[in-house]
This record gives C-alpha cells, sequence and structure tokens, in this order.
C-alpha cells in the first residue's frame, strides 16, 4: 500500500506558475513509477507528466512540454510538478498516482491515488 497526498495548489493568473508536491507514505517509494494526472469539471481524467523510478526518464502530456517539469526526491517521498506559463486550460483538479503495471500515460496502470488537489487558473 501507498499513500499519496498532493498539496501546492492554488488560483493563480495566467502566465504565472505553481509547483505542486505529493508526498508518498507506506511501501518504498523508489519502488514506483510515478505520474500527475489533472481532470477538468465535465472532462475525463487525463495524463499530465510521469517519471521513472530514478528520475532519470520523465514523460510529457504534449499539451505541457515545455511549461511543466516533474522531479521527485526519493530521499524525501516527494515528487513534484513544477508548472510555468500556467493557462486558464489548465486549470483542474490534479492528481498524482503510483503506477503498478501498464503503460505510463494510462489511468488504469496506476493503482495507487491522491486525492487530488485544485489548480485554477484565472485569465
Amino acid at each position: 500500500q501507498v499513500q499519496l497526498v498532493e498539496s501546492g495548489g492554488g488560483l493563480v493568473q495566467a502566465g504565472g506558475s505553481l509547483r505542486l508536491s505529493c508526498a508518498a507514505s507506506g511501501r518504498t517509494f523508489s519502488d514506483y513509477f510515478m505520474g500527475w494526472f489533472r481532470q477538468a469539471p465535465g472532462k475525463e481524467r487525463e495524463f499530465v507528466a510521469a517519471i521513472s523510478w530514478s528520475g532519470d526518464s520523465t514523460y510529457y502530456a504534449n499539451s505541457v512540454k515545455g511549461r511543466f517539469t516533474i522531479s521527485r526526491d526519493n530521499a524525501k517521498n516527494t515528487v513534484y510538478l513544477q508548472m510555468n506559463s500556467l493557462k486558464p486550460e489548465d486549470t483542474a483538479a490534479y492528481y498524482c498516482a503510483a503506477r503498478i503495471s501498464g503503460y505510463y500515460s494510462d489511468n488504469g496502470a496506476y493503482g495507487y491515488w491522491g486525492q487530488g488537489t485544485q489548480v485554477t487558473v484565472s485569465s
């Protein structure tokens, strides 16, 4: 079992930045490939970014590439999402997740989820 708790969401103007954190507890954090997903009202949850066990490999949705950066600190059992140049369309609840098996961008590959943190970008 892995417990995940996100923080760092909030209200920001377009063009601004936020850094989300996801603190993990339970099983060994470095055993898990980690991902960030988001869900806007009325829309399906979508992949945002993922990072490998050691942090050597990162993956991004096209919509955030070049603006968002995922990173992790295994010593602190934490994964981060630095979000720059935010746009109103980035408004959503953001979730971190630990992958069990499967393709990194598939919701179904992740077996553990946090409760989410809201990000609202005003125009």
